[in-house]
């Protein structure tokens, strides 16, 4: 028969299992300490109840197998369990949020809240239901490869995902460029694909598997400082010397770009016909180098019109004459 020593922790177990789901539910998601905090109390004091009354959550007596309590028995373990299995993620989301990238960590998050969920869902199956665990883990073996070969894609987006995560090679807000040219800042990531702003306020979607096997820059670090190199040829009639002051001047009267490090200029080549420099500068972040460019192209202009210097024809042009 069902031990009557039994029945009042079990009662309990089930009140306090109960009552932590409701309060659980009622302060939501906004407060992920707070429900940590209650998730804490109510699975102590199930454990300490189930310790004092010498009930395993393991499995159960011969006596609760046999008689009528046998669901109150078996729904104890369950909430015991199920307490157990939040405890455990509120400890992975705080641990996130204290190193303050939760954004970044969403894959590993889910993945260890799903490894978390499937430990407790087996245990259930094989400690309170005394069911056999081994072949529905080697059934379920067969079914993972038939869908690992039927979506390898998915799953090469999924791992990558994962690597990339592990790995921080960006995070939210960094500005990255691809080898293919494809640049913008990262707003989101997910289990699929990363989301990139284009400068044209475009949202590009990149699987993760194509991040993975390309080269990422990133421009956001150390900082979002973002080199600038602009080519111009100026007429070989003028002294070299004057048109590295010339171009120097028109740099430091820019108000779009970073004056440390201060702007250089380049000498780049001379020939017959023109001289070919480089300026170099570095704008606050690479969103801003458009206007910044622009700025500069007009400055060099109306500093070439000042001071007489004359722009060369490009290198590839030719000039017919009588």
């Amino acid at each position: 028969m069902f031990g009557e020593h039994h029945s009042l922790p079990l009662v309990l177990i089930n009140l306090l299992g109960l009552a932590g789901i409701l309060i659980w539910h009622i302060q939501g998601r906004r407060r992920p300490t707070a429900r940590l905090i209650v998730q804490i109390l109510f699975f102590a004091g199930m454990s300490l109840v189930l310790g004092l009354a010498g009930i395993s959550p393991y499995r159960l007596d011969e006596a609760e197998l046999q008689g009528p309590g046998v669901l109150l028995a078996r729904s104890a373990r369950v909430l015991w369990w199920t307490h157990l299995a939040w405890t455990i993620i509120g400890f992975v989301h705080i641990y996130i949020a204290l190193n303050r990238r939760p954004r970044e960590a969403h894959l590993l998050q889910d993945l260890i809240v799903g490894i978390v969920y499937l430990g407790v869902v087996l245990s259930i199956i094989g400690f309170v239901f005394g069911a056999p665990v081994g072949p529905l883990i080697a059934t379920s073996g067969v079914v993972v490869v038939i869908l690992g070969l039927a979506l390898q894609n998915t799953l090469a987006d999924v791992f990558s995902g994962i690597a990339l995560t592990l790995g921080r090679a960006y995070a939210i807000g960094d500005w990255i460029q691809l080898n293919d040219g494809t640049e913008g800042r990262v707003v989101e990531t997910n289990w699929r694909s990363t989301n990139l702003l284009t400068v044209g306020y475009n949202v590009v979607a990149v699987p993760n598997s194509v991040l993975a096997k390309q080269g990422v820059t990133n421009s956001s670090r150390p900082d979002e400082s973002h080199q600038i190199a602009l080519t111009t040829r100026i007429a070989a009639t003028h002294a070299p010397r004057l048109v590295e002051e010339t171009m120097l001047t028109a740099l430091q009267s820019c108000d779009r770009i970073v004056k440390d490090p201060p702007p250089t200029i380049a000498l780049k080549a001379i020939d017959a016909i023109a001289i070919e420099i480089e300026l170099q500068f570095r704008v606050a972040s690479a969103a801003s180098r458009i206007p910044a460019q622009n700025e500069i192209i007009d400055l060099v202009y109306q500093h070439c019109k000042t001071n007489g210097l004359s722009l060369a024809m490009p290198a590839q042009s030719f000039v017919m004459a009588r």
